[in-house]
């Protein structure tokens, strides 16, 4: 457990500082940490090196904005989620929510010839929706007793619309080509455009979750003890329902499903101390955006001159972790199965 959040705090601004200069400076060709500092800082010697600042006014810049919007997004849906069904284990990836949306957005390519990045965002949302509805029904009905039920059930529900996706995408090569590196999970085609579009959007789930935070957390206790205290859960849910649902689109609108970061940063928010579901949060949002920057910084540097999706990152990293953390007991209590 981390105790002094001042300390824990300053820490995550420091190492976030950190990984913006290492995103900002990797990347292929020749510009490295020398010269973008000195772009940056108005030396003359690169103030006016106009391929320089392409690369980094349309490559690095963007794609490290999009590391910080999508990790923290992916996050805050995976608390959220963890909140409104009292499940330590939901996040959007291992819930099939994250294959709704792509679902939903193949449907979009396929059949409607999506191109905008609102285009990306409607159909995204769409298929999000789906997925947290049939997520929180469920996450309701199975209650807290069995966290492994609900990810089973999510495992299934990935698997279907995953089914779905591809027979939809054999009837189009073209679509196929397009989706078949971006659906591993990619910042490499981040652009500022696209991020301006799902901002506001971001902002306003985030704003809901503020919100929302004090109601979540006397749901912890039950449905009737929190309808005792004033609380109505059900219009608490349609809240986290609609959060979550801008969180996921947002995210995959930009980069494509990215599994783990949610819950891997998710788990981390748990152990600050005190409880407090608004402190924990926050703390999700600042450990996405870094363990998000970490990938894609790897997923540049290990194979240059070429670079590897950071689905794939995540999942070399966040895979092991899970694994850890089960074995070494953090949730046995809570995967007892009944």
């Amino acid at each position: 457990m981390f105790r002094d959040q001042t300390s824990l705090f300053w820490l995550g601004l420091f190492l976030l500082f950190i990984l913006l200069s290492l995103s900002l400076a990797t990347g292929a060709g020749v510009y490295g940490a020398r010269e973008v500092l000195g772009y940056l800082m108005g030396d003359a010697r690169w103030a006016g090196d106009e391929k320089l600042a392409m690369v980094l006014n349309t490559l690095r810049i963007p794609r490290t904005l999009c590391a910080m919007v999508v990790g923290a997004s992916l996050s805050l849906a995976a608390s959220l989620l963890q909140s409104a069904t009292r499940n330590p284990l939901a996040e959007p990836g291992l819930l099939g929510v994250n294959a709704g949306a792509v679902f939903a957005l193949v449907v979009g390519l396929t059949w409607f010839g999506v191109e905008s990045a609102y285009g990306y965002l409607l159909w995204a949302g769409l298929g999000a929706l789906l997925g947290n509805v049939i997520v929180l029904g469920l996450g309701m009905m199975i209650g807290r007793s069995n966290p492994l039920k609900l990810i089973l059930v999510g495992v299934a529900l990935s698997a279907t619309f995953g089914g779905l996706s591809s027979f939809l995408l054999l009837s189009n090569n073209m679509v196929l080509e397009q989706y078949r590196f971006w659906n591993l999970g990619s910042l490499s085609a981040a652009n500022l455009d696209a991020i301006i579009a799902v901002l506001p959007f971001v902002l306003a789930a985030f704003v809901i979750t503020l919100l929302l935070c004090r109601q979540l957390t006397l749901m912890q206790m039950g449905d009737s003890q929190a309808q005792a205290l004033g609380i109505r859960p059900n219009r608490v849910r349609i809240g986290v329902l609609l959060a979550a649902t801008l969180f996921t689109a947002s995210a995959i609108a930009i980069a494509g499903p990215i599994g783990f970061v949610g819950f891997l940063a998710a788990y981390c928010g748990r152990l600050v101390e005190p409880v407090k579901l608004s402190v924990q949060v926050c703390f999700s949002a600042l450990f996405g955006m870094l363990f998000l920057l970490l990938a894609d910084i790897l997923a540049r540097w290990l194979i240059q001159p070429f670079e590897l999706p950071n689905g794939v990152i995540l999942a070399l990293i966040g895979a092991p972790v899970l694994i850890a953390i089960v074995h070494r007991g953090g949730f046995r209590t809570l995967l007892t199965v009944k």
